[in-house]
């Protein structure tokens, strides 16, 4: 595919990729499907680029979490994560190999493209080996940014990354990022608590003995410590266990005097068709006990799993849904392009996560605002979500990219199943705390933590980094991939 350079023409090429991973312990058993999680690595990328003939290097982190890409209860953790480093090794020595190309955004393209092509002769499914390309695009947006000293945010708005609209909709080709998107980024934005199907709500429902860190465990604990009033709540597609759930949450929230939130709802792929969704929601709806949740609901997000998102039925029936609430894709989101497909089918849009692709997040977020514009007949719907996001690098990387969407609120849990950075290095939590100290405090029991005020988190040296990120670490204290695979083999 041919793509036009709208952006300042310089010459980017890769030359250089590493890989090394930290194992992050949880603060609590994280349940993902029928697998129980206590552990969850973070892979660490650092690629070294030519910058219109300048050698910069730059930093990208993902999550080894593949339960989330397969939803196969058949496939073990091992199998998975064997797939997930199959992904970011071909993305890498994909990226090594191509030509230079003009802008970051062509050179995405390419890699994007021969990825694809390299994953037609593999069962990968698309929202994996994309997540191999969008870790290495996010590295290469780090170096280009930090080799011409500029902002996440003012690189997407002068178009210094190239980011052709028009190549992937054609509604879009006559604008520019900065005429679509807010004029600003955000300086602040609310965390988006996610109530997990199991998750306590309030002290008496604890069972296990709770991690004796000092930090918020309770749903009503968050509520009170960290002032959060912007809620994810989780359903499991049982009519009986979500109705009691939701009016639970709803009288957890009403006695602790929570008048102004707002939530949303992920069925994570729960309902069998469209019709089982409709019906129920429609149940739902009529219960006078969770009429609190649903008068502050924004939207539905994936309630169908993603063979069955793009039906004919599918389409037929959200299309004819007068009262429907707005519903979104998140796991059916696997292409460049599905978020438009998605449209057609009825929804009202998609999420924004980093490992989803940085670039396809600003298409999406300008395909969403071009058409708030131009239909005033449906709601269009950007948000920002990412379950297990931690720093020192790949929470800020998402954030720096959140703000310039300007999502006023961000699913962000990573802080609720890690003990802050209480896993790395003593020099690194230093450094986040010196460098990026409004978004970071130092815990009383000695790490660096999230902080979070009223329910919002101060995003300032975030956006002021080049790609969220101020330093730029040495990755080369964690274990080399190919050292943590022959470990973990045993």
């Amino acid at each position: 595919m041919v793509v036009a350079i709208v952006g300042p023409p310089m010459t980017i090429s890769v030359s250089t990729t590493t890989f090394h991973v930290i194992d992050l312990e949880t603060r609590m058993p994280f349940h993902f499907g029928n697998v129980e999680v206590t552990e969850i690595p973070k892979l660490f990328l650092r690629v070294e680029t030519d910058v219109d003939g300048a050698t910069q290097e730059g930093i990208a982190t993902g999550g080894l979490i593949p339960g989330w890409f397969y939803k196969d209860p058949e496939m073990s953790l091992d199998e998975g994560i064997q797939n997930m480093v199959a992904v970011f090794q071909s993305a890498a020595d994909i990226a090594r190999n191509l030509d230079p190309e003009p802008t970051a955004f062509a050179f995405w393209r390419s890699l994007y493209e021969a990825q694809r092509e390299w994953a037609s002769d593999t069962s990968f499914p698309p929202l994996l080996w994309s997540y191999g390309v969008s870790l290495v695009e996010q590295a290469v947006i780090d170096a280009v940014c930090r080799e011409t000293n500029t902002t996440f945010a003012s690189a997407v708005r002068e178009n210094l990354l190239g980011i052709d609209l028009g190549s992937v909709y054609d509604e879009l080709a006559p604008f520019k990022p900065k005429e679509l998107l807010p004029e600003r980024p955000r300086r602040a934005t609310a965390v988006r608590h996610t109530v997990g199907l199991d998750d306590p709500l309030t002290n008496p429902e604890l069972v296990d003995s709770r991690p004796d860190d000092g930090l918020p465990l309770t749903l009503a604990e968050y509520v009170r410590e960290d002032g959060v009033n912007h809620f994810k709540i989780k359903l499991s597609a049982d009519p009986e266990t979500d109705r009691d759930r939701l009016a639970r949450i709803g009288e957890v929230l009403a006695n602790l005097d929570v008048d102004d939130y707002l939530c949303t709802v992920d069925a994570n792929e729960g309902y069998d068709s469209a019709e089982d969704f409709k019906h129920q929601w429609s149940d739902h709806m009529s219960e006078p006990a969770l009429r609190a949740i649903f008068d502050r609901l924004e939207y539905v997000e994936q309630p169908l799993p993603r063979d069955e998102a793009f039906t004919p039925e599918t389409r037929e029936l959200f299309l004819g849904w007068d009262d429907a609430p707005p519903i979104i894709i998140d796991e059916s989101d696997g292409r460049i392009d599905s978020t438009g497909t998605a449209l057609e089918y009825g929804y009202a849009g998609t999420s924004h996560k980093n490992c989803k692709g940085v670039f396809k997040g600003i298409i999406n977020a300008c395909l969403i605002a071009h058409r708030n514009q131009t239909d005033a007949e449906r709601q269009y719907v950007i948000c920002a979500e990412d379950l297990t996001t931690v720093g020192p690098v790949e929470l800020l990387q998402d954030f720096a990219v959140t703000a310039t969407i300007g999502a006023d609120h961000v699913e962000r849990n990573g802080h609720h199943y890690f003990r802050g950075l209480h896993s790395f290095p003593k020099k690194i939590q230093e450094t986040v705390l010196a460098v990026h100290g409004d978004l970071y405090r130092h815990h009383s029991d000695g790490f660096a933590t999230l902080d979070i005020d009223g329910g919002t988190v101060d995003l300032n040296t975030t956006v002021d980094a080049p790609f969220g990120v101020a330093p730029l670490y040495d990755t080369s204290q964690f274990a080399p991939l190919n050292t943590w695979l022959s470990e973990r083999n045993g």
